[in-house]
């Protein structure tokens, strides 16, 4: 067989396996940020119109959330803070509006304490959804009600709801890190 035609079979090859190669890393990189970002990833597809500027979005609050400053909070300050969830589930009781403006401020002081930016509400759910993409739908939902209860469009029982969404993330925010529930010996 001529030496050139030989040549060509090599980077016919090369070309296939590059290809094989590039996919194959791509299917791992879409499906490690579809884990990373749970039913955001797919809010992300939906908003972006496509896989790969969500993607894009995705790595790019990656990098974001890298540069932030984040870290656990003691025992004693979780502690704390259960204990006024407490008090804002208690005055639900009696003032449902109050009580929801209530946990929402608390989320956004845990998420202050923890290191979060506490701007604008996207920017927060930008941020959190890297760490806590399993719960910021609870957010999204939680903060929905409460805008609309705000406008006195929500019943007692869509209220009722935004209390157990934000619940969700602010026991997720001050949940105890994996490595210090298993301490080594």
């Amino acid at each position: 067989m001529p030496t050139a035609i030989m040549v060509v079979i090599a980077v016919v090859i090369v070309a296939i396996l590059v290809a094989v190669g590039y996919l194959a890393w791509n299917q791992v990189r879409s499906q490690r940020l579809r884990s990373r970002f749970g039913p955001e990833y797919d809010r992300a597809v939906e908003r972006h119109g496509g896989r790969g500027a969500a993607e894009k979005e995705l790595r790019s609050r990656e990098q974001r959330h890298q540069e932030l400053d984040l870290h656990d909070l003691p025992d004693e300050q979780r502690e704390l803070y259960r204990e006024q969830w407490v008090h804002v589930q208690e005055r639900f009781v009696d003032t449902p509006e109050g009580a929801l403006e209530e946990a929402d401020r608390l989320v956004l002081v845990v998420m202050g304490q923890r290191g979060y930016p506490t701007g604008g509400f996207e920017e927060r759910a930008a941020h959190l959804s890297v760490e806590h993409g399993r719960t910021l739908d609870h957010y999204r939902r939680g903060h929905d009600i409460s805008s609309r209860a705000a406008g006195k469009e929500a019943s007692t029982e869509d209220m009722r709801q935004a209390m157990v969404h934000y619940r969700a993330l602010f026991e997720d925010l001050l949940a105890v890190p994996v490595e210090d529930r298993n301490p080594r010996s």
